[in-house]
């Protein structure tokens, strides 16, 4: 990871325990949760050396009508009673999850699959995952690949922000497999 993005990217970043949650501390809760909630950058999510990952992403001014300032609260306050800790863990137990994954390495997904993303996704549009997605590879690991998706305008939250066009697709999917 390191050779492919750099030492400032958020994953590598996000390793050391204590770091990140210090460096999310000297922001209100409301404010952290905004940055990565309501990100908007496609670019590749990495800081330079003299910048912390938080830092570099910007709160939006505007709400998007996808989400209420309420729900932004809610998300906040759930926060400030458990900490950062148990979301930035996923992160730090990659090499675990890869672990305990190796029975499965080259098995296949064998059951119809639709995959839905946005097309400002930030994990969609960092290097390589469009040729990964719509490319063979993917088409090998899930054989019944029904189809893509790619939702306009839609970040990493799609299902909160097209609510209705994730639902239709849903809907539309499960149609043509009970025919």
């Amino acid at each position: 990871m390191k050779t492919s993005f750099g030492e400032g990217y958020y994953i590598l970043r996000f390793q050391e325990p204590g770091k990140v949650e210090e460096e999310f501390a000297r922001y209100a809760c409301t404010t952290v949760v905004k940055r990565f909630l309501l990100l908007t950058r496609t670019a590749l999510f990495a800081a330079p050396p003299d910048k912390r990952n938080i830092d570099v992403i910007e709160t939006q001014e505007t709400i998007p009508s996808w989400i209420t300032e309420e729900e932004i609260q809610y998300f906040a306050k759930q926060f400030e009673k458990t900490g950062f800790t148990g979301g930035l863990n996923y992160y730090r137990a990659i090499d675990l999850n890869w672990e305990l994954m190796g029975p499965w390495t080259g098995a296949t997904i064998t059951v119809p699959t639709k995959y839905i993303v946005g097309d400002k996704d930030l994990v969609y549009t960092m290097p390589g995952m469009k040729n990964f997605v719509h490319g063979e590879h993917l088409k090998k690991i899930v054989p019944f690949l029904d189809e893509v998706v790619v939702i306009e305008d839609g970040h990493h939250f799609i299902q909160q922000e097209k609510p209705n066009e994730v639902s239709d697709h849903i809907l539309k999917f499960f149609g043509r497999l009970s025919t």
